[in-house]
């Protein structure tokens, strides 16, 4: 899964803590990038082979430099929409939630681990993971599918659970 979690319990102060980090999952590794670059060079460049030494190399030759540049940009902004974090720290009186965006500064959200309050209701995603404190509402892991957010959900409620 997207995420994990991070217990600790100072031995001498018997206080738990939980840190949550949550992100994009992205399917296609960095390695595999790599070759599919490098096949789908391959494949556009393997109809030139009828037009090596003529003229029509020339007209042909940019278009598809052009379209083997332009899957490579957007693989790109995928892999940079990809380093997207949430942080989540929990402990007995705070929770804070912190979501860090490539490009923006970070957003950061506290309130009293007390009085906040873990649901999931239709929104502008299906299973939409919301925090409140009562005044005010926040979304956590929008990136991650329905399943994903479900067992979040539940971890989330349990844990927030057995601080109080």
């Amino acid at each position: 899964m997207p995420y994990e979690w991070h217990d600790t319990a100072p031995e001498d102060s018997g206080a738990v803590s939980h840190r949550l980090r949550v992100w994009p999952h992205r399917s296609l590794p960095a390695r595999g990038f790599v070759w599919f670059i490098s096949l789908t060079a391959g494949f556009l460049t393997l109809p030139l082979l009828a037009v090596l030494g003529t003229m029509v190399l020339w007209a042909i030759l940019p278009f598809v430099a052009l379209a083997i540049w332009a899957i490579w940009l957007a693989l790109q902004r995928s892999y940079r929409s990809g380093n997207t974090l949430e942080e989540l720290t929990l402990d007995r009186d705070r929770l804070e939630l912190v979501r860090h965006d490539p490009g923006r500064q970070s957003r950061r959200w506290q309130a009293n681990s007390h009085w906040v309050r873990v649901s999931l209701r239709e929104g502008p995603v299906e299973d939409y993971l919301t925090l409140s404190d009562g005044q005010r509402e926040v979304e956590l892991g929008a990136f991650l599918s329905p399943e994903e957010r479900r067992a979040l959900h539940d971890e989330l409620r349990h844990r927030l659970h057995s601080l109080r």
